[in-house]
């Protein structure tokens, strides 16, 4: 079943727990990680963890627990809820504490929820999805996983009601990530994704695919590319926990390559799945 956790007590998911005052709900003020589950497994874990601390660090969020508690906590949400495979979104905010743009000297406020996995439809990894180009309108410190997403959102909603997967979102010309992804390329055998900086996340699902990529002998370069680099490749693939590696057969309405997945990206999920039974 699916199950909540706020400050120390599990809860049903239909329970008030949230009070008006809380820093999360008036100002964004916190750091979340969403963590894949197969079969009881949380994948790459200690990856999220590290990444949820280094994006507390940033905003200056001391938390109240050590990564080998927060390890435990999610375990015990994943048992208690009795999934095999699930999403664990855990969040983290400065507190509650009467509404004032200054640090509260108050507690964190831990919340999280254990859900059945989010499966895409077999037909989409089968025949790829169709993406837009939107305009990167977010902050300049996007490597923090912060609870700031409504530039993610708009672009997402707005790829949604052209029919579309995802938005690639473009900054200065160059393609950054997706509104809820990484972005890839492939151009004559050679893989591009955009290097890490403070304008993208450093996503686990990424840093998975670039181990496999080493594995496997191909090659990944780091650098920048444009819209027409994108337009102009022979595959284009995003990645991100929930989506795991999908194809994208359009951008923009123009087919990509020979418009259908191609061999890499293919490849690379073959992969991929072999990474989580192993692990």
């Amino acid at each position: 079943m699916s199950i909540g956790y706020v400050n120390g007590r599990f809860v049903d998911l239909n329970e008030p727990v949230i009070p008006i005052d809380e820093r999360g709900h008036q100002f964004g003020d916190g750091v979340y990680e969403v963590i894949r589950v197969y079969n009881k497994k949380p994948f790459m874990l200690r990856e999220h963890l590290e990444r949820l601390q280094t994006s507390a660090e940033a905003i200056k969020l001391k938390l109240d627990q050590t990564l080998e508690q927060y390890e435990q906590l999610i375990k015990e949400a994943i048992e208690k809820s009795g999934l095999t495979d699930c999403d664990v979104y855990l969040q983290i905010t400065r507190g509650v504490a009467v509404r004032n743009h200054l640090f509260p000297d108050v507690s964190v406020s831990t919340t999280m929820t254990v859900r059945p996995a989010k499966q895409l439809p077999h037909h989409l990894r089968e025949d790829g999805v169709s993406a837009i180009f939107h305009d990167d309108e977010r902050w300049a410190n996007c490597y923090i996983k912060s609870l700031n997403l409504l530039p993610n959102i708009l672009a997402k909603q707005t790829a949604h009601e052209k029919g579309s997967y995802e938005a690639i979102l473009v900054r200065d010309e160059y393609v950054t990530e997706g509104s809820s992804s990484n972005v890839f390329i492939v151009k004559n055998g050679t893989i591009y994704t955009t290097p890490l900086s403070k304008h993208i996340l450093s996503g686990i699902t990424r840093m998975a695919v670039k181990s496999i990529i080493e594995t496997e002998g191909l090659t990944l370069v780091e650098e920048k590319f444009t819209k027409e680099d994108v337009l102009e490749s022979d595959e284009v693939f995003i990645t991100s926990t929930t989506s795991e590696i999908l194809p994208i057969v359009t951008v923009d309405g123009q087919k990509i390559g020979t418009g259908k997945p191609g061999e890499i990206a293919t490849t690379l999920y073959q992969k991929f799945q072999e990474k989580i039974a192993n692990e």
